[in-house]
């Protein structure tokens, strides 16, 4: 409805009013105390058996205009389309998300618990699950404190560069993950620029363990830095002016002041970077060496085994990873909601 029409409403709603209310005072009615054409709630004022008549009335009337006065608001308030984008939602939903979740649970429940259980716990599975886990958590431990202070030097600081830095964080975004590993495969093997350097080191990074490491923080240290880098851009400068003022040294500014403010968003940020790991696999084939119960990944053994046309083994190593990521969503969705609540309490 039309502004003009709503404030047309809101005239004659209150003419109404104010009309009921001289008709009272001509009769001789004692108007009650408080009462004009704007009142609210007539009823919290005891008004006596001669007047009640007229006070409901006097709310119905109140209630017609309320209603037309607050229709059209309330109309605007809801998302137009709704139903379409809802439904489309939900499709979208059920199609990309739930089908393949539903299709793998199918399959790995296809297989009886025996079988199950000797297929997730035969030595080589469980090899990949150790060298998947261990090589995901030290790839988000490096990229909590190398994206947290990318984070910080990208915010806090202004250089030549810049602009350009921070255009390069979201690289692994965009270069598909086999490019990703050929390169750094290209940079990290005995023969490489990065590779020959630490070779003289005696540091061997492809084709071993810390290869897969290097290939997991590449492809998953945008989620650290980005979720990280909007808190540190709100946060407010007095804060630490303050804590300055009364005496606090940097370190104690930054654990006391900055960290409960950035925890939550860290959180985030580690979990989807550990997820993000978890998941890897085209930038880690290339320079893993892919060596059974030494740099063999979960992802790699259940692309084994389908290849093999053993597509249950595949479902239920899949499904352990499955597994894993939905109790690292939740134990993180716990500590994020505890940080939130204390940190607002604070």
């Amino acid at each position: 409805m039309p502004k003009a029409a709503i404030s047309t409403n809101f005239t004659a709603a209150v003419d109404r009013r104010r009309n009921l209310w001289k008709t009272e005072a001509a009769a001789g009615h004692d108007v009650p105390r408080g009462f004009h054409p704007f009142a609210a709630s007539p009823l919290t004022i005891d008004e006596g058996p001669a007047l009640r008549p007229v006070t409901d009335r006097r709310m119905a009337l109140a209630r017609r205009a309320i209603q037309e006065i607050r229709g059209p608001a309330l109309a605007r308030r809801i998302l137009p389309g709704l139903p379409l984008t809802l439904g489309i939602t939900l499709v979208y939903v059920a199609v990309i998300v739930l089908l393949p979740l539903g299709a793998l649970i199918f399959k790995a429940a296809s297989l009886g618990p025996a079988d199950y259980w000797t297929i997730v716990s035969s030595d080589r599975a469980v090899a990949s699950y150790r060298v998947t886990m261990l090589c995901a958590a030290a790839a988000t431990a490096f990229n909590l404190v190398f994206g947290m202070a990318l984070a910080w030097v990208i915010v806090r600081y202004r250089f030549p560069g810049r602009r350009i830095v921070d255009a390069l964080v979201d690289l692994p975004f965009a270069l598909p993950t086999a490019v990703a590993g050929i390169a750094l495969t290209t940079l990290f093997a005995s023969n490489g620029w990065f590779g020959g350097a630490l070779s003289a080191l005696g540091l061997k990074v492809a084709y071993t363990p810390l290869g897969i490491i290097v290939a997991m923080a590449f492809t998953s240290l945008p989620f650290i830095v980005r979720t990280v880098q909007p808190v540190l851009e709100e946060l407010d400068g007095a804060l630490e002016e303050a804590a300055q003022t009364l005496g606090a040294s940097d370190g104690e500014i930054f654990r006391k002041v900055l960290l409960p403010q950035l925890f939550p968003a860290l959180l985030a940020g580690l979990s989807l970077s550990f997820a993000r790991s978890l998941g890897e696999f085209g930038a880690i084939i290339f320079i893993a060496g892919n060596q059974p119960y030494e740099t063999e990944i979960t992802a790699l053994l259940a692309f084994i085994r389908l290849e093999e046309y053993d597509y249950p083994a595949s479902a239920a190593i899949a499904s352990v990873m499955l597994m894993a990521a939905f109790l690292m969503l939740a134990i993180t969705n716990i500590l994020q909601t505890r940080a939130l609540r204390y940190t607002v309490k604070g």
